[in-house]
């Protein structure tokens, strides 16, 4: 099944490798044969330094496999911690000795090196049992000989060599331990199989890599690789350069196939602009391939600049999706990059670069600038007006390069800020946007990126904390994307969907709303790309595959949105018992269910509690009175200080209709059959006439008054005799007649009062006495409120503090199609705006 139009992402599928692929390693450690892992797709997994740097990390990271991977995948590791800048400290202290030639400085590499082999040896025994701990600190004492050799020679030679070190030591020591505590698992250093030209560009021989690849894989067992390192084609080491572990992880993935590569980071996703200094980055859930390779190039914190390459094949039909995800914290969803649809195509981040350099010549007009860019890769290039944009590192090579063709060159040191989104070149409303927020920077120029991915504004001056997080509001502060899932496809479900298309256009709240979830009770239609909402009733009859709520909460779990909110018109129990665990997941829930909000006390608290914990909207207007505002005009009295004593009303329009009619010149039972067939009552009219929907909208009421009540605490007068009340439903229609007597008896007495009968219900608070709570049929005079109504009309009145002589009455059809939905869209409405003020915390966990 495929995510885009089904209720789950099935990526579950076992994929086994070939017994050609099985080959010896030097290293086994001790294996616990049980397989412990709990997932079963392919997938590749890189954590990072940060990920890996203490036995805690290592521990975490040891959970998120045994969760997440299956035998076959491949694991990808940094080195732990900070292990690879000390090994570069330690190559430019040599460098720093053999200049100077003294013993104080030989002296410093000594402890240096020591400090590091300890550092090593702590992970080791903290984690592992005492035998695995003999066998790896034999090896890194070996290792840190070997260390010590290169050192004291020839270290250019070794450079690379010393700097891979790390890899091997973190992918030696997770391998053993998830020997003892997971799955069978070897180590593989990736010199052994991957293959490239040369450090500058970095290119893959992709045909040799994956089949010494294939050669080094053990079947059966979970391969840890190390990142970062590889060989050239003379066989000697090569570095990927840093942060190259996440390119090794894709390059990886891009020789095996796999369908997903997870980078486990210590931030939980890609943001709209680095989060460690604009505060009110959001997360971006989804990019396109383009896009976020496009944020790689120009400098985004988490994106390798060549960490998408080995994913974008357009010729290729397979696809690898890149997710980033925090170690940290890994329930929390993270970014997906790949392929998707509108939806993600509208996602705007801002990014910088400082210390550049503005190159002008014309050697970059016209054909001649094909040739330079081609050469030189720069951030920017106009060959109309002759300058490009590069690193300052690039300077000698450039000049160099014109200098052999005789050419003038100018340089002035500029930086640059950039809008990235889907084609955000050729949109003249983004570029507009964007100019006007830096109008106080005064950019030299703005250039569109070739890929139309970017509009790239070039600085007089470095790029200040201020001005970034000035464009970044102005290009983001609209840019929240909110899924609507709509369970329950009836009548009033379809009049919903009817209403959403003209919604969305004309309320300016709804504007980052988009249809992502269709549900019935046995059917569902998901689509993270969205739900064509002129469509939707269509779109769910042809599409809609079969469900459980198992696979809606997973789904809740992972969709890729902002805020996501579930409108649920289902009349449904057993749905409304997902509510704890939607609101656990954050998700707003708007109910025209009764049940969650009628339920026992305990439940009702502690879905109140939840809710709150998590941030969870929770409305209902719908509940009770349909579209009439009964619900606001509570919590309007009480957020402004006002306290109710009394509820009362006519909360049924079923009920309202049948004794709004019934005069007595015709029987009751002939009245009640004639509203069936109208439909005014439910298909077995017992379920109006036993008051029990009427004592759970009293109960919903007196909640929201602020009072802490159960359903068993309201009396309600049942209008169907015992004798009625377990027959079929056709048995009790059949006998309908023995209804009459009781109310032609109470209509008569009534009228001889001249007064009226009416099903009631009444909520009162007395500070003396406590609260009384009844649903039942009473004899009202003609004059009262509740007398004289619309048939199917409800009629709600509220006495309070400032309501007391002269009680609030809201009255108005509380029941029908059209009021309905039109209730759920006014509680959509107010969601969204609340939902337009809120801001979500950025996490970022390092290693202290």
């Amino acid at each position: 099944m495929k995510q885009e139009n089904t209720i789950v992402n099935k990526v579950n599928e076992d994929k086994a490798v070939s017994s050609n692929e099985i080959a010896d390693i030097d290293f086994i450690a001790e294996v616990d044969a049980e397989n412990k892992l709990a997932k079963h797709a392919i997938q590749v997994h890189k954590f990072g330094g940060s990920s890996l740097a203490t036995p805690k990390c290592i521990k975490r990271a040891l959970e998120i496999i045994r969760e997440n991977c299956q035998l076959n995948d491949i694991v990808v590791v940094s080195a732990n911690g900070k292990t690879t800048d000390r090994l570069f400290a330690l190559y430019s202290l040599v460098e720093r000795t053999i200049a100077e030639d003294t013993i104080q400085k030989s002296d410093e590499l000594t402890q240096a090196i020591d400090e590091l082999a300890k550092e090593q040896a702590q992970l080791i025994t903290e984690l592992l049992n005492a035998n695995n701990t003999k066998q790896l600190l034999l090896r890194l004492h070996k290792d840190i000989e070997q260390l010590t050799t290169w050192l004291t020679a020839d270290i250019v030679q070794h450079h690379n060599d010393v700097l891979a070190l790390g890899e091997v030591w973190s992918a030696r020591l997770l391998s053993a331990l998830l020997n003892e505590q997971v799955c069978p698992s070897n180590s593989i250093d990736s010199r052994d199989f991957l293959v490239i030209d040369n450090e500058q560009s970095c290119v893959v021989d992709t045909a040799l890599s994956a089949a010494q690849l294939r050669q080094r894989r053990q079947f059966g067992k979970l391969a840890v690789i190390t990142g970062y390192i590889s060989k050239d084609s003379r066989g000697k080491s090569c570095t990927l350069g840093r942060n190259g572990s996440d390119y090794s992880a894709t390059i990886i993935a891009s020789l095996v196939a796999a369908g997903n590569v997870t980078l486990w980071t210590d931030v939980d996703g890609i943001y709209s602009a680095d989060p460690r200094v604009v505060p009110s980055a959001r997360k971006l859930h989804r990019l396109p391939n383009g896009v976020a390779k496009e944020l790689g190039r120009l400098g985004n914190p988490v994106l390798h600049a060549k960490t998408l390459l080995p994913l974008i094949n357009p010729l290729s039909e397979h696809h690898t999706h890149l997710h980033v995800a925090s170690s940290f914290d890994a329930q929390v969803i993270g970014t997906e990059i790949g392929k998707f649809g509108q939806i993600a195509k509208q996602e705007l981040s801002v990014t910088y670069l400082n210390d550049l350099l503005l190159a002008q010549s014309v050697s970059f007009i016209g054909e001649a600038a094909t040739r330079a860019k081609a050469e030189f890769s720069p951030i920017c290039i106009d060959d109309q007006k002759g300058f490009m944009v590069i690193t300052q590192g690039q300077q000698k090579a450039l000049s160099d390069w014109l200098a052999s063709h005789d050419v003038e060159i100018t340089f002035k040191p500029v930086a640059i800020i950039a809008t990235v989104g889907h084609r955000v070149a050729e949109r003249g409303d983004i570029r507009a946007r964007f100019k006007r927020s830096l109008k106080a920077a005064k950019p030299l120029n703005l250039v569109g990126s070739d890929n139309n991915h970017s509009v790239i504004a070039i600085l007089p001056e470095p790029c200040s904390i201020e001005l970034l997080n000035t464009v970044h509001h102005e290009m983001t502060k609209d840019a929240r994307h909110i899924g609507l899932v709509v369970a329950g496809m009836g009548n009033i479900g379809e009049r919903f969907l009817e209403l959403l298309p003209a919604q969305l256009n004309k309320v300016y709240a709804l504007e980052n709303l988009h249809l992502v979830g269709l549900l019935s009770s046995k059917k569902a239609l998901i689509n993270n790309d969205g739900i064509d909402v002129n469509q939707a009733t269509s779109l769910f009859a042809q599409e809609a595959q079969s469900y459980d709520h198992e696979q809606l909460i997973s789904w809740l779990t992972q969709n890729p949105y902002d805020e996501l909110i579930v409108v649920d018109i289902t009349p449904s129990e057993d749905f409304s018992l997902l509510y704890e665990q939607m609101f656990a997941l954050g998700v707003h829930v708007i109910g025209a269910n009764k049940w969650a909000a009628s339920s026992s006390t305990a439940h009702y608290n502690n879905l109140v509690n939840t809710a709150d914990s998590h941030n969870s909207l929770w409305l209902g207007n719908t509940t009770v009175g349909a579209g009439l505002p009964i619900n606001y005009a509570i919590d309007d009295l009480r957020q402004s200080g006002d306290s109710i004593s009394e509820l009362s009303g006519i909360f049924s329009g079923t009920l309202s209709w049948l004794f709004e009619t019934y005069d007595g010149s015709s029987k009751f039972s002939e009245l009640l059959l004639n509203a069936l067939a109208q439909g005014i009552t439910e298909p077995d009219p017992r379920e109006d006439l036993s008051g029990r929907d009427v004592k759970r909208k009293l109960l919903i009421l007196a909640r929201k008054a602020g009072f802490e009540l159960a359903l068993d605490d309201i009396d309600c007068q049942n209008l169907v005799p015992e004798a009625l009340q377990a027959l079929s439903t056709s048995e009790f229609l059949a006998r309908a007649n023995e209804l009459d007597e009781y109310f032609a008896t109470a209509l008569s007495e009534a009228n001889r009062k001249g007064a009226c009968i009416r099903y009631v219900a009444r909520f009162q608070h007395n500070p003396e006495t406590g609260i009384s709570a009844k649903v039942s049929l009473e004899v009202l005079p003609q004059s009262d409120a509740f007398a004289n109504l619309t048939p199917c009309d409800n009629i709600f009145q509220i006495s309070s503090h400032w309501y007391q002589d002269n009680p609030l009455i809201i009255r108005g059809p509380g029941a029908g199609r059209d009021v309905t939905a039109g209730g759920l869209h006014s509680d959509l409405v107010k969601i969204c705006q609340q939902l337009a003020h809120k801001q979500s915390q950025v996490k970022i966990k390092g290693i202290n």
